[in-house]
């Protein structure tokens, strides 16, 4: 990373902190939560505290959105049925592992 590089990312991470400084969450934690929150696999004192950070976190709501965007863009997204020739090669792979 360049020397401007590192600038602007400790001069982010310092706005970030002083933004959110009274948050029981920072940005970072939200990015590191959004999976589950968006799984509904956080716990209540957790996703009420997630909420309330990107109720008055412009970006956080951007990247969440962007999350929640992309879960069901992916959830539309159907493979292709593997071929018999395929089939037949996982089947006998399968059978050889329980074997050994």
């Amino acid at each position: 990373m360049s020397e401007v590089g590192r600038v602007r990312a400790v001069a982010s991470e310092l706005r970030d902190r002083l933004r959110h400084r009274n948050d029981a969450l920072r940005c970072q934690q939200v990015v590191e939560l959004v999976t589950d929150y968006l799984e509904d696999a956080l716990d209540a004192p957790t996703r009420t505290r997630f909420e309330q950070h990107v109720a008055g976190c412009t970006e956080c709501t951007r990247y969440l959105d962007q999350a929640r965007l992309t879960r069901d863009a992916m959830g539309r997204v159907h493979p292709p049925e593997p071929s018999a020739e395929t089939k037949a090669a996982l089947l006998d792979a399968f059978r050889r592992a329980q074997r050994d």
